[in-house]
């Protein structure tokens, strides 16, 4: 399928906002059970990220009283949120407030960062936000960091993140935006940030790292922001000009469908991402977006 077709095919779905008018309030790819995507547009990035929660039925469908959940975000560079390079903050303090509001005993925000960590998580907006909606943030260092069998097709052993692993539920949340190396970084791409070592070495084989990691965390919930996306000078941007308002949370159970429909807002194809076609085989999900329930609501 041509990009044109892929992107008239989607908006005719109602599975990418952004692409074609017309999509109506709970649009439905297919009928039957819970929606697995959710994508919401609006105007304020609190009202969506908690529609789009809503549209999946709700946070308590995802935590249980006393769990301890980990929200793991991309704050890896140093970069205000007008750059687009961090998740949005607003995003995750309304995830933080749904988690401990499902009655989570802790919600735990925690991501290895690309530059200076404590930068990072001061310009980000991040680290305020998760401290004024009663969330706990945490630094990585060697105490939180253990050399783990991952029994993945490329990577045999990494070190891992432990708050990550050790938690009851994990929710991935990262931001949308290009990457020079693999085109789009989206909710594969941020399972870089739940890992130590030299993870430059990742490099020689991307899409295979990519899979193999996200087939060791399997998150609970995956929720895309795609308020304000970088769409050049990526993974850290640097310009506001480098950015554009998409106004959009994407929130699903299929992470493979979150980021089929991120890559959507780019113009992009599933099949243009080799990371997709390979997790799919690995059975971790399906990115055909014809094949998955999705609601779509303007807010």
């Amino acid at each position: 399928m041509k990009r044109r077709e892929f992107i008239k095919s989607a908006a005719a779905a109602g599975l990418a906002l952004r692409f074609g008018p017309g999509a109506l309030a709970g649009q439905a790819a297919s009928p039957g059970g819970p929606s697995v995507l959710a994508a919401v547009e609006g105007e304020s990035p609190v009202a969506i990220t908690k529609e789009a929660i809503a549209a999946l039925g709700g946070m308590n469908r995802f935590v249980g009283k006393g769990d301890k959940v980990v929200i793991k975000p991309n704050i890896g560079w140093d970069r205000t949120p007008e750059m687009a390079a961090c998740t949005n903050p607003e995003v995750v303090r309304t995830l933080v407030e749904l988690v401990l509001d499902a009655g989570a005993k802790k919600a735990i925000v925690i991501d290895n960062t690309t530059n200076q960590a404590k930068r990072c998580y001061v310009r980000s907006g991040i680290q305020e936000a998760v401290k004024e909606a009663g969330g706990d943030m945490l630094f990585v260092d060697d105490f939180r960091v253990k050399k783990m069998a991952l029994r993945g097709e490329w990577l045999d052993e990494w070190e891992v993140l432990l708050d990550v692993i050790e938690s009851d539920k994990i929710i991935n949340v990262p931001i949308a935006k290009h990457h020079s190396l693999c085109r789009l970084t989206l909710g594969g791409k941020n399972w870089l940030g739940a890992v130590g070592g030299a993870r430059n070495q990742f490099h020689q084989s991307l899409d295979k790292a990519i899979v193999d990691l996200a087939a060791f965390f399997k998150p609970r919930l995956t929720v895309l922001d795609a308020y304000r996306i970088l769409v050049r000078n990526g993974p850290q941007g640097g310009r506001v000009s480098d950015t554009e308002l998409k106004k959009t949370v994407i929130a699903g159970t299929d992470p493979l469908a979150v980021d089929a429909m991120g890559a959507s807002l780019f113009g992009v194809e599933p099949r243009e991402l080799p990371y997709l076609a390979m997790a799919k085989e690995r059975g971790l999900g399906e990115f055909d977006l014809g094949k998955v329930r999705v609601e779509t609501r303007k807010i």
